[in-house]
This record gives C-alpha cells, structure tokens and sequence, in this order.
C-alpha cells in the first residue's frame, strides 16, 4: 500500500494540468495545509465538501493505567482533533464503491 505525502500532492497538481511550477504548486499546498493547522489551533472546524470534517474536541483529564505494571497514572486533559469522513467518500471506499 503506497502512502500519500505532501511532496506526492506537489507532483500530482504539477501532472494534472494544474500550470503550475513545481515550486508554486509546493507554495500552494503548503499555503493549504498551514490554514488548516490555523484554523484547528483556533479550535474551528474545517470542513472539506466531498471529503469530511476535521474537528477539534477537548478531552477531559482522567486515571489511565500502565499496561506492565497496572500502575495508576493521570492522563492530563488535552486537545485533540477528529476526522468525520463525508457521506460520499465514505460510499467511494464501500467495496460497492
């Protein structure tokens, strides 16, 4: 299984006709990217039409364990970010896709 990057998403904008350099199209999406990671750290949601959501949701401090030994340790309450996929991508990645 092949793993998409940022370098891959450069190439591909280059490949499809896009009529950008090379280093315009990595200007671009690092440009795309940074307003994603802008908008997370402000805590709103980023929705992608056709692809899905990526929300911010805080987690609550809590008692986990450590696996060896069963000692108990807190878990210090964090920010996390979630990825709800669209209906529409969700039916692309259905085996009757």
């Amino acid at each position: 299984m092949a793993t998409l990057t940022k370098v891959g998403i450069t190439e591909a904008l280059c490949e499809n006709g896009a009529g950008m350099s090379k280093r315009e199209a990595a200007e671009y999406v690092d440009a795309f990217f940074q307003a994603i990671k802008d908008a997370l750290v402000r805590g709103d949601t980023v929705k992608v039409a056709g692809f899905g959501n990526f929300i911010v949701r805080d987690k609550k401090a809590r008692v986990g364990r450590n696996p060896q030994t069963g000692e108990e340790i807190q878990i210090a309450a964090r920010r996390v970010v979630t990825f709800k996929a669209s209906d529409l991508l969700k039916r692309k990645l259905s085996p009757e896709g």
